[in-house]
């Protein structure tokens, strides 16, 4: 005799991520925070999508980015859109910066982790309340930093040493976009996994 398949037996962890997203880049520059992505979607080692945003506002003060698995970012989007709409729901003049969103964000990724079930992402999230800046990141397994430049995927290990050696506290937005650009440039010449179609957003103050 053949008995159904409970909920829990039936269900599967996801043991790795099927269309992913590379690098995202971020710096603080004078005014405010700036963020670039490709828009390629990789369906295993093959480059299948090519308009895919990476990136979206959270609220009024934070900018999101994200790599790894794309459906995993869409569930991510959707925890923080629930989070946004609960808080405006006080009605009491306050928002969500994005020092809290960020925290709010490591909470959710090491979560998963502890339950092997984690999000298959890297999440940079920026952004600019009452004349701070602020920039941070997170991995799926909820190591998480704040610093002037941050990048996730080859972007930690091919950007990173661009902008440090040519980041500073007074970039202007024009001397920030080409630091960026320079920065995505060097990752289509080197990640297979990119694309020459970018997506750039910025917060000011």
């Amino acid at each position: 005799m053949e008995y159904p398949l409970s909920c829990e037996a039936a269900s599967e962890r996801t043991l790795s991520p099927y269309v992913t997203g590379t690098s995202v880049v971020a710096i603080k520059y004078k005014d405010g925070i700036l963020m670039a992505a490709d828009m390629g979607g990789s369906y295993g080692s093959t480059l299948r999508y090519k308009s895919v945003e990476r990136m979206k506002p959270v609220g009024k003060h934070s900018l999101l980015g994200a790599s790894g698995e794309i459906s995993d970012f869409q569930e991510i989007s959707r925890y923080l859109d629930e989070l946004i709409l609960y808080d405006n729901m006080w009605d009491d003049g306050n928002s969500l910066g994005p020092k809290e969103v960020h925290n709010h964000l490591t909470r959710i990724m090491y979560n998963r982790r502890n339950k092997f079930d984690p999000f298959w992402n890297s999440l940079v999230l920026g952004g600019v309340k009452k004349g701070q800046k602020y920039l941070g990141m997170v991995n799926m397994i909820g190591v998480h930093f704040e610093d002037n430049h941050v990048a996730t995927g080859f972007g930690n290990h091919l950007a990173r040493p661009i902008l440090r050696d040519e980041w500073h506290e007074d970039l202007s937005f024009d001397d920030g976009v080409k630091l960026l650009e320079k920065c995505m440039r060097v990752l289509l010449y080197r990640d297979r996994s990119a694309v020459n179609k970018l997506q750039v957003d910025l917060l000011l103050f």
